[in-house]
């Protein structure tokens, strides 16, 4: 069962990182909502280790979320981006293939927490991207791929970097920032939780929940999942810009974590 306090508790503080002008306090704000959406998993995973019934209650699920419409440029830097968030909150994902929808599998208020920030930072990413295309930085530059030769020779083939490969060498490195981010504020929520325990509850620590949750959403995923292949995040054709990428990491790092809506409103895809 979803705990709309919670979500009510984490969506205020997404809206403080993203109505604040001030960097320090915005990183302050998303890292406080990300030390709380971890901080509630840790708690349940604790109460479903020690609680029988809540266990048989609190049972990881699937969810299907929309990325966008069939034959949409750059669908998988989204995709990108939501797995990133998923990693951090717990979730495992499987990706359509055609990029326009993942499943996720995890625990309900895990996977609400991936779409509040998704929701928010994939509209940060889209407008940031449009906004260094439009600044012509990206003019002038080069991008960079390996393509096969004769006698199975490869050799770097340079030229220059055009609108899309900008746009999606940018939004790749924006999705990998805000994986770094939110793993970090992750980490250092159980880190935390686990040193304020007492000696006496070593027997039953935040560590032993925590793998055991990560054991049930493992087994859950193996048993419901369909999926064949491996996902890639983005394609060698597509060539590499280190200046766009640097760029899309630079606004990664800025990005504040708000919602574009509150929990609980229509999901759906990007339009």
């Amino acid at each position: 069962m979803r705990d709309d306090k919670l979500l009510t508790r984490i969506a205020a503080l997404l809206r403080q990182a993203e109505n604040t002008d001030n960097e320090h306090e915005a990183e302050t704000f998303m890292q406080a909502a990300q030390r709380l959406a971890t901080a509630s998993s840790i708690d349940l995973a604790v109460a479903r280790s020690h609680d029988p019934t809540a266990r048989r209650r609190t049972s990881p699920i699937t969810r299907q979320i929309a990325i966008g419409e069939a034959g949409k440029r750059g669908l998988k830097t989204y995709v990108q981006l939501f797995v990133a968030i998923a990693r951090a909150n717990d979730v495992t994902v499987d990706v359509a293939g055609n990029s326009t929808f993942v499943v996720a599998y995890g625990f309900e208020p895990d996977i609400d927490t991936c779409e509040a920030l998704y929701t928010s930072l994939v509209i940060q990413m889209v407008a940031a991207s449009d906004a260094y295309l439009r600044s012509g930085r990206h003019r002038g530059e080069v991008s960079a791929r390996v393509v096969a030769r004769g006698g199975g020779r490869q050799v770097v083939e340079q030229k220059p970097l055009s609108g899309i490969t900008a746009r999606l060498n940018f939004q790749s490195a924006f999705a990998g920032r805000i994986g770094t981010r939110l793993t970090e504020a992750r980490d250092a929520a159980k880190a935390e939780a686990i040193s304020a325990e007492s000696a006496d509850d070593r027997a039953a620590s935040t560590a032993i929940a925590l793998r055991n949750k990560e054991v049930e959403v493992s087994g859950f995923y193996r048993r419901e999942s369909r999926a064949r292949g491996a996902w890639r995040p983005t394609s060698a054709s597509a060539g590499y810009s280190e200046a766009a990428r640097q760029a899309g990491d630079r606004a990664g790092r800025r990005a504040k974590i708000g919602p574009d809506r509150e929990f609980g409103a229509p999901r759906g895809a990007l339009e």
